[in-house]
């Protein structure tokens, strides 16, 4: 592990509506996962997480970002729109693949960017 993925490792977030959204890198593989609700109240650490997986991907050189969703239960506007706003800094070759995340993430992305092909969504 680099020491970008040392620092900050993973973090937990407690929403005030007692859900939380836990964070941390993939042990098998580059990448990072998350478990719980991304909302505007553990957005701000999901934001943090992003930035971390995009800076990864440039130091690295990588091409694929992977996040890991599968134990994702909810993602509201402002979770979306962080993971839009960090594609979109993306170079045209590099994406963000998203694998599994719940039904919500992949209705909010098509509506409101239906033109960002630098997300790729592995459906459920």
């Amino acid at each position: 592990m680099d020491n970008l993925r040392r620092t900050n490792a993973s973090a937990s977030v407690a929403a005030p509506s007692g859900n939380a959204l836990r964070l941390g890198p993939l042990p098998d593989r580059e990448g990072w996962r998350a478990v719980g609700e991304i909302t505007s109240a553990t957005c701000p650490a999901w934001e943090r997480t992003l930035k971390q997986l995009t800076l990864g991907m440039a130091l690295r050189k990588e091409i694929v970002g992977l996040l890991e969703m599968s134990a994702v239960t909810f993602v509201d506007v402002a979770g979306a729109s962080a993971l839009a706003v960090a594609a979109q800094d993306l170079s045209a070759e590099r994406r963000i693949v998203i694998e599994r995340p719940p039904a919500t993430l992949p209705r909010l992305l098509d509506m409101f960017w239906p033109d960002l092909p630098v997300i790729e969504v592995v459906a459920r």
